[in-house]
């Protein structure tokens, strides 16, 4: 490794270092020894190999200097070509030696952010919602990017490095002291000269490049949600885009001007380490080519000692930094553990029973319930916050009992934030109540398995959310295994077939981010497709039809309609027309039923639900009975 070689690896290691103050406890440690045990057998020969590697190029040096010696000392050609070739089969050997090291670096790196990619992914599904609502996309997809990899840095990088640097750096002392033990003590002198502009400017380095990742973070951000389609909107409906633009430039301009100045820098820094290691090398060749004058040392020895001396730079610059590098691998290691370490809050027992096959109930039993505080389901640096919300764990549901018999339509009205919503999470265990029973077919539900619960119960939200794919992609969500008929005969049901069969991909067509290319009443009937195709045997419908046009809801309606047929459901409505014929309605308020009964008991009962009712129809008289029911709704 020449001079300036070391040079930019020492730059380079402290530029891209993590700081962090916090302390690392043994038990992080363990973790790190943990992931990496099943890499165990391809770490011991990646060290093996690797320090092969390192006594192979102090080898190099010293057999150059023995054909000097021979050239000048007139030995046999014999002799010559005997060393000559020696050095050529060490180059095969550090090239063979190098290739395989190479290759067990990369097979135990990448099987590294294997091992916590999935470990991190899987973890993180099984993660309560609020943990999504809380947290930022972009830092979380940064821990499984740029924290795994930098996690594994630590064995397919520093590791080697810092047992090779070792191994080289005490070979090429012993052999240096051997050779001139006034030379190698003249030439660390100037070791600081080397080493400590190193450390500095590495920190400085280190500074700007944060300061550069901390603008490309917010113009990453501000590109992702003005980019969007809703976010593209809303700045074309109330932004200023001339503000948008000049903010977009300063950061970017902010990002020119630390490029230019780590330019300058970096050119500075590499000529000053390049200037003290011509320097170090101009005082090996004139005290050695003195000593040789002298007939103290051979000339052989001097060409050694010269080549020998990149050998000692190189590690000793190298473990200068080693600590850096170490503490920026543990810091990764740690922000991954930080995300494995968040309680997934739901889980499924270990003699978990599948639920009762036919037709099921849904009942929930004096069910309170508070959603967690952040503290519980949160980091402060995912939240991109100093620290963490203080409030929640007040509880929004107080004492919620009703029965939902089989193949029955219960319907939850109430004004915005009664807890309709709430109620509607705690059935498909999006979240646990903190008392009182919720069941599934006259199971509780946190008794029966995740599975089954998946196949017996599908909702439909208010948004309607789709993936980024293609229709069929998005329909088969529930239902890997369905056919092109099923696909078909589904979108049939939810009204939506002649608009599929009229584009060019048909059901391969791509819906686009959030399936923003379709309508809002396109997108809810697409969902309920996607229900229909699962075929579960209990629906729960969070005001499905809320944000759509009247000529979109009465298709929706149409297809919610063949959806409910048969099956037990839990409809949150904020149209009462759409719940009339519920077969109960209950009034939330407060996190409370205040009322329950049907559409003409309510009205009757003169409370909190006639009120609703009226306050809807005040613009206009109350319908005739006989023009009441032809508006579309859940019949």
């Amino acid at each position: 490794m020449s001079m300036e070689t070391t040079a930019w690896h020492a730059l380079y290691s402290t530029r891209f270092a993590q700081q962090d103050k916090r302390p690392f406890s043994r038990a992080t440690l363990v973790r790190i020894l943990r992931f990496a045990r099943g890499h165990r057998r391809s770490l011991l020969a990646f060290l093996g190999f690797s320090s092969a590697l390192a006594l192979l190029t102090v080898a190099t040096p010293l057999l150059a200097g023995r054909v000097v010696n021979a050239i000048t000392g007139g030995a046999a050609v014999r002799t010559v070509v005997v060393l000559s070739s020696v050095i050529a089969l060490i180059a095969v050997a550090e090239a063979a030696t190098g290739l395989l090291t190479r290759w067990l670096s990369a097979r135990i790196g990448e099987g590294l952010i294997l091992d916590l990619r999935t470990a991190v992914y899987d973890h993180v599904q099984r993660l309560p919602v609020a943990f999504f609502t809380r947290t930022r996309t972009g830092a979380l997809v940064s821990r499984l990017n740029n924290d795994v990899i930098g996690a594994q840095r630590a064995f397919s990088n520093t590791l080697s490095q810092v047992v090779s640097n070792l191994v080289t750096l005490l070979a090429t002392l012993v052999v240096m002291l051997q050779l001139s033990w006034q030379i190698t003590l003249l030439t660390l002198a100037l070791l600081p000269l080397f080493v400590l502009p190193a450390r500095r400017m590495g920190a400085r380095f280190a500074r700007l490049e944060r300061e550069r990742a901390d603008h490309n973070a917010a113009m990453g951000n501000q590109m992702t949600e003005r980019f969007s389609a809703p976010g593209a909107t809303l700045v074309k409906l109330f932004g200023r885009p001339e503000e948008e633009s000049a903010e977009f430039a300063r950061r970017a301009g902010r990002v020119r001007d630390i490029g230019i100045r780590t330019a300058m820098v970096q050119h500075l820094f590499i000529s000053s380490l390049t200037l003290v290691s011509a320097l170090a090398l101009a005082l090996v060749y004139g005290l050695g080519g003195y000593y040789a004058l002298r007939g103290t040392l051979d000339p052989g020895t001097v060409v050694s000692l010269a080549l020998l001396l990149t050998r000692l730079y190189a590690p000793l610059t190298s473990l200068a930094g080693a600590r850096v590098e170490v503490m920026s691998a543990l810091v990764s290691f740690q922000r991954v553990f930080e995300v494995l370490d968040l309680k997934p809050l739901i889980d499924e027992k270990p003699d978990a029973v599948p639920v009762p096959e036919g037709p099921v109930s849904v009942e929930f039993d004096d069910v309170r319930f508070a959603y967690p505080s952040a503290e519980k389901v949160s980091l402060a640096s995912l939240e991109d916050v100093a620290t963490l919300d203080t409030r929640g764990g007040e509880e929004v549901l107080h004492g919620v009992s009703f029965r939902a018999e089989p193949g029955a339509m219960v319907a939850l009205v109430g004004s915005s934030g009664a807890g309709k919503s709430t109620v509607a999470s705690l059935a498909p265990r999006l979240y646990d109540a903190d008392s009182g029973t919720v069941r599934i077919g006259g199971t509780d539900v946190r008794d029966v398995t995740a599975e089954s619960l998946r196949r017996t119960l599908g909702m439909v939200t208010q948004d309607g959310h789709l993936f980024h794919e293609t229709i069929r992609a998005n329909l088969l969500l529930p239902r890997p295994e369905a056919t092109d008929d099923e696909l078909w005969d589904a979108l049939r049901r939810a009204r939506l077939d002649g608009l599929i069969a009229t584009l060019p991909e048909g059901l391969d067509t791509v819906v686009g981010e959030r399936g923003y290319r379709l309508s809002g009443g396109e997108r809810q009937r697409l969902t309920i497709a996607r229900l229909l195709l699962a075929q579960p045997r209990v629906v729960i419908l969070d005001e499905a039809t809320a944000h759509l046009d009247s000529t979109s809801e009465a298709a929706v309606q149409e297809a919610l309609a063949e959806a409910l047929a048969g099956r037990t459901s839990v409809v949150i409505a904020h149209r009462l027309s759409t719940v009339r014929a519920a077969d109960l309605i209950l009034v939330l308020e407060s996190g409370r039923i205040v009322e329950r009964g049907t559409h003409e008991e309510l009205l009757a009962l003169g409370g909190r639900y006639e009120q609703l009712y009226r306050t809807q129809f005040s613009e206009r008289p109350p319908l005739p009975a006989e023009e009441e029911a032809a508006v579309p709704g859940l019949r």
